[in-house]
């Protein structure tokens, strides 16, 4: 969905919810994502059994990513959706999990050159559901041990 339509829905359900027709309009707008919600399920189902490299291709789709994970039909959970995310964006970043909607991303010292904010806005894409992104910093030790003259 591009922002202008986003914003146009937003401005419309808020105009119908303040109003006194806010119960139908609720019930509305349930129904029509039930009805699109069985049948974007009979389509997965169908293109699973059917033509699964092409359910892959539509699904890398921004828009049918959206769709896909509001019905959590989405052929790829968010692990690999971010992994594949981060492996587009390159850079030496890792997908570390999953911790209350927020993504944790290991960045290692091979990310130079890429900002924190394009990896968090592909992780952000790729993982509509994820509310936020926690960086973590990989540390590098020089050498195989402590400095000389130090016990471990």
């Amino acid at each position: 969905m591009t922002p202008a339509a986003g914003a146009r829905l937003g401005t419309l359900l808020a105009t119908l919810l303040a109003g006194e027709h806010r119960r139908p309009a609720e019930e509305l707008v349930r129904q029509l994502t039930d009805l699109y919600g069985d049948g974007l399920t009979r389509v997965v189902a169908a293109l699973r059994e059917h033509a699964p490299d092409l359910l892959d291709a539509i699904a890398a789709d921004d828009v049918v990513t959206d769709l896909l994970v509001l019905h959590d039909l989405h052929p790829f959970g968010v692990a690999e959706r971010v992994r594949l995310a981060l492996e587009r964006v390159g850079g030496d970043a890792g997908y570390l999990g999953l911790d209350g909607g927020v993504a944790r991303v290991w960045l290692g010292g091979g990310c130079s050159g890429v900002p924190q904010s394009v990896v968090e806005a592909a992780v952000r894409d790729a993982a509509p559901e994820v509310t936020g992104v926690e960086f973590v910093t990989a540390f590098y030790q020089i050498g195989v041990g402590p400095p000389a003259g130090r016990a471990s």
